[in-house]
């Protein structure tokens, strides 16, 4: 069985999941791969790394940590609304997930690690240089928007090794823990993004490239271990976003799309002109419902 063969299998699972995330059984996703249950079980732990259950669980698991930290609701409700019968059994699964009981998150909301589904198939596709921008059924709008930045704290993992903003490399170096810690923080300006630092905010031994979050001046939670955290002045930032699109195969071509509107932009025609020295550049990925988003900054000719 050839190798795309199962990443084609497992995506369909993945889809079978994300759209029936509390009714999802294994025989569904047997049906949605075209294998036995056995199979299609070994099939998805080969390629994502964790069993059926456990991919459910761990999204059935952050969707109730996303209603602690947003709503404070009870925990017996997160419990039930997460497929646990009891209060202790939801008790035990958070803990072990999350490091930390519902109880004291929901007190608390300090960064935890939220699981992040990844779209397999555009994963390995855009790895093996199957994605044509030819071809794409993506709209090529891209609307920008000028947003006025206060004096804020930058949240930031940084790369040793990956140059470039390189999201692949990136998570090939860093691992992609961050993108689901980053998005835990409530008090965060904007969703996680991946970051290419200017030269004055780059550390000694480490590059151009890292992951982090935007939040105010006075935000003063511990920071998870590994992250720094820095001072942005104020600046405007240029939002750059792209259409919705219909199939999350699409992402990464949705997000060169607006890649290449930043490249083609030249902001004095507007008023503006570029001014890396007070920002990253930040690249917020994409979904079908919002599109890519990316921003940069600048300052006012």
């Amino acid at each position: 069985m050839d190798y795309m063969d199962k990443v084609n299998a497992v995506s369909r699972m993945q889809k079978r999941i994300i759209s029936d995330l509390d009714g999802v059984t294994l025989d569904g996703l047997s049906a949605a791969a075209g294998y036995s249950k056995s199979h299609a079980a070994r099939m998805f732990k080969e390629v994502t790394g964790k069993t059926p259950y456990e991919y459910i669980r761990a999204l059935r698991l952050t969707r109730a940590a996303e209603g602690l930290r947003d709503s404070g609701g009870k925990i017996i409700d997160a419990a039930l609304d997460s497929g646990f019968g009891s209060h202790d059994g939801f008790t035990r699964a958070f803990a072990r997930q999350f490091n930390i009981t519902p109880r004291r998150y929901s007190r608390e909301t300090p960064p935890v690690c939220y699981f992040v589904h990844y779209p397999i198939e555009s994963y390995y596709h855009l790895k093996d240089g199957e994605k044509s921008m030819k071809n794409e059924k993506v709209s090529r709008t891209v609307t920008v928007t000028a947003v006025e930045r206060p004096a804020r704290k930058l949240i930031l993992l940084r790369a040793k090794k990956t140059a470039g903003g390189d999201y692949f490399a990136y998570c090939e170096e860093m691992g992609c823990e961050w993108e689901g810690l980053l998005n835990s923080i409530p008090e965060k300006f904007a969703p996680a993004a991946l970051l290419t630092l200017p030269q004055n905010l780059v550390a000694p031994g480490t590059s151009d490239t890292a992951a982090g979050v935007e939040v105010s001046a006075d935000y003063t939670k511990p920071v998870p271990d590994g992250y720094d955290v820095i001072g942005l002045p104020p600046c405007v930032m240029l939002f750059f976003n792209g259409a919705p699109y219909e199939n999350e195969e699409d992402f990464c071509v949705a997000i060169g799309i607006v890649g290449e509107a930043i490249g083609n932009y030249n902001p004095e025609h507007y008023g503006w002109r570029a001014a890396p020295e007070l920002a990253p550049r930040f690249n917020f990925g994409s979904s079908e419902a919002l599109g890519a988003r990316m921003a940069i900054p600048v300052k006012k000719l």
